[in-house]
């Protein structure tokens, strides 16, 4: 299934008022964030290698390893392909990314194709390629491929916010967020928009890049 897909501020502001109705915690944090950003990234080779990067490390340090990349013109998929391991330790790539990165490059993802695949099968899809786990692969179908209904309840972030918001004793585990999750339905995607926004009003920094 691929349902709705997000590509205005308005279809965030549709979910954001739908969920303000589902949920009176949501829309106490939705009083504190004010309007939600959009979020929305192209799709394609380098989004997703972007999103391999961002993987385990800050949102500061995401940034400088990916504008180092740009800079030396190593985003896209034949530039990775053909480029060294010294190339990319030197844009400030680990060597389990190096890997995952060429992994990608020799993948033959039809980037395309995945606009109209339902979103299991591109999660499917995507984890297939070593290094793209369930968190990129939910990251890349909620910004890249617009789709409402997605959520990451691998990350941090929103675990953290959940736990502030719903004043939880410890952040919920992934399979638990999940479950917990579904009562967002089919909003998931904005939900994750709106957790992310009420952690950086909580914390007074990004929770993503």
């Amino acid at each position: 299934m691929i349902g709705r897909i997000i590509e205005t501020d308005a279809d965030v502001h549709e979910g954001a008022e739908a969920l303000c109705r589902i949920c009176p915690r949501l829309k106490m944090a939705y009083a504190q964030t004010g309007a939600l950003p959009l979020r929305r990234r192209p799709d394609g080779f380098a989004e997703l290698l972007s999103a391999i990067i961002s993987q385990q490390v800050s949102t500061a340090s995401a940034a400088a390893i990916w504008a180092r990349m740009q800079d030396m013109h190593l985003t896209t998929q034949p530039e990775i392909a053909a480029a060294s391991e010294d190339d990319l330790r030197a844009a400030g790539l680990s060597r389990q990314k190096i890997r995952y990165a060429h992994a990608l490059a020799v993948a033959g993802i039809d980037f395309a194709a995945l606009r109209a695949t339902p979103t299991d099968d591109v999660i499917k899809t995507l984890t297939a390629v070593p290094g793209i786990g369930p968190w990129t692969a939910e990251i890349y179908a909620m910004f890249s491929l617009g789709r409402a209904d997605v959520f990451a309840p691998g990350d941090l972030a929103l675990q953290e916010a959940a736990r502030v918001l719903y004043d939880l004793p410890e952040r919920p585990r992934e399979r638990a967020f999940r479950q917990m999750a579904e009562a967002w339905a089919p909003w998931r995607s904005v939900a994750a928009r709106l957790l992310w926004a009420y952690y950086r009003v909580d914390k007074k920094r990004e929770g993503i890049r």
